[in-house]
């Protein structure tokens, strides 16, 4: 059974840091392409960053880049993303997905940053 665990999320003021993790298993963490996804209240759910299997493709939401970094843990199997600098409109929850022929999701973790 796959399960992805996400923790770290919290009540945080504007300008404050937090680092999410999400812990895999159930598949083989190496070979999948790693995700965080968040939503926020009344909106769509929206991408937010990927690593690939190799950790050699990075890619960011324009939204965070330059704030948030997302790592991975391949032995451990766990996914990371440190949020710096954040701000009230990066409030929702955010969500790990792991994705190869299809995607898994996590139950998610919440993201509260205060004005």
């Amino acid at each position: 059974q796959v399960q992805l665990l996400e923790s770290g999320g919290g009540l945080v003021q504007s300008g404050g840091s937090l680092r999410l993790s999400c812990v895999v298993s159930g598949l083989t963490f190496s070979n999948y392409l790693m995700s965080w996804y968040r939503q926020a209240p009344g909106k769509e759910r929206e991408w937010v960053a990927s690593n690939s299997p190799a950790d050699d493709h990075i890619n960011y939401a324009e939204s965070v880049k330059g704030r948030f970094t997302i790592s991975r843990n391949n032995p451990r199997y766990t996914l990371y993303l440190q949020m710096d600098n954040l701000k009230p409109e990066d409030t929702g929850m955010y969500y790990c997905v792991a994705t190869l022929s299809r995607s898994y999701w996590g139950q998610g973790t919440q993201v509260t940053v205060s004005s």
